[in-house]
Formats: structure tokens, C-alpha cells, sequence
């Protein structure tokens, strides 16, 4: 943990877009900035950023739509989903590390595909951090995974965490964006409301969810 000379307000973006966060401002127990860096990447983890009401009746609290699963609150919904997120990306970062493509356990091509991803010298556009992550993340999952005693466990705990088997389980559409617009918002709302319900309800191409 370091100080930092300027405010959360003056500077709330530390990392570049283009490289591993290694770095974020720490959030007090009510969301707020305590203008204290963290050198580390920041968890997964639900966050509202907004002060708590001064007057809550007792046992009053936020929920979410229940869908089955027992947990009411949003907090609770997403600290199964947080616990995934968390433990993946120690898995990939892990396997990043290694310098030698013989240990990365994928196929020549996906390694020459890495390998310019992450060390080609872009003129213009490049790809961000967030976006080689999440190829990174697809590639451990598929062909990593499977061949290591943790990736194993993991994947076993994703199929078990389904609650349907393996013959049905849920297809996840991320996007990751470093900031969320209004065109974006836009976006999800459509496909939250028309094309994840439409395409689960026709039954064809299995279950669909989006997250972003």
C-alpha cells in the first residue's frame, strides 16, 4: 500500500488500458475512496459505491429478482460468480508467467497466436489488456485446463456450480469494456430482453446468458 500525491478524483485511472493492472485505488467498507493505491490488481468483488442511507429500518435490505437459487441479494448473487473470476484469473496468470511456450500445453498455432499477441510491436492499433485476457482466459479453459490437476478440479466445479450436467451447460456472452456508455447499456438491456429470451426459449442452442 503507497500514498498517493494526487486524489482519487484527480487521477481514478492508474493503469494503462494496454497492460496488466497491477495497481487500484483501495474503496472503504462503503465504496468510497480512501486515496490509498494498492499494488496489486483489484478482486473481483460486488461494489456499490454509494454512501449508506442514514435512516434503514432494521432488516431492511436491497434485493434482487430470486431466481431460484436462494440468494436474494445482489451481493450475494455475485460473490459465487466473483469466487469464478478470482480463481480463474489466478490460473491464467500462473500460466502467463511461464517463459518457455513448451510449458504452455496448447497447440503450435495457439502458441504463435500468443506470442504475437503479446509481444508484437503494434504501430497503431493494438489489442488491449482486457481483450488478450480474455482469449487467454477461452485458451487456459479449453486447452490448458483440462490437462492440469487444478484446471481439472476447476473445470469439474464449473459443471457442478451448473446444476444441470455436462450434457446442458450455460453458454456465457462477456463483454469487457473499460468504460460503459450509454450505447452500451442500450445494448444489454436488448439483448437481455429480447435475444437471451428468445434464443433459451426456441431450445435449440442450449442456454444463453449475457454478462458485461
Amino acid at each position: 500500500m503507497s500514498a498517493m500525491p494526487e486524489s482519487f478524483f484527480e487521477r481514478p485511472i492508474l493503469n494503462s488500458p494496454y497492460r496488466y493492472p497491477a495497481r487500484h485505488w483501495e474503496l472503504d467498507e462503503s465504496g468510497q475512496p480512501t486515496n490509498q493505491v494498492i499494488e496489486t490488481r483489484r478482486r473481483a468483488e460486488f461494489i456499490t459505491p454509494i454512501p449508506k442511507p442514514k435512516h434503514q429500518k432494521k432488516g431492511q435490505r436491497s434485493l434482487a429478482l430470486d431466481d431460484g437459487s436462494g440468494l436474494s441479494t445482489e451481493e450475494q448473487q455475485y460473490a459465487i460468480t466473483a469466487a469464478a473470476i478470482n480463481e480463474v484469473r489466478y490460473y491464467v496468470d500462473q500460466w502467463r508467467a511461464l517463459p518457455n511456450p513448451n510449458q504452455w500445453n496448447v497447440t503450435p498455432e495457439t502458441a504463435r497466436l500468443l506470442q504475437h499477441w503479446r509481444h508484437f510491436e503494434f504501430n497503431n492499433l493494438r489489442p488491449f489488456f482486457c481483450q488478450i485476457e480474455a482469449v487467454e482466459t477461452a485458451i487456459w479453459l479449453t486447452e490448458v485446463a483440462p490437462g492440469t490437476k487444478d484446471g481439472r478440479k476447476f473445470l469439474d466445479h464449473m459443471k457442478a456450480a451448473n446444476g444441470r450436467g455436462d450434457e446442458d451447460l450455460l453458454n456465457v456472452i462477456v463483454e469487457v469494456k473499460g468504460y460503459r456508455g450509454e450505447d452500451a447499456k442500450d445494448k444489454k438491456s436488448s439483448m437481455d430482453t429480447y435475444w437471451i429470451p428468445g434464443v433459451n426459449h426456441r431450445g435449440d442452442y442450449g442456454r444463453w446468458r449475457s454478462l458485461s
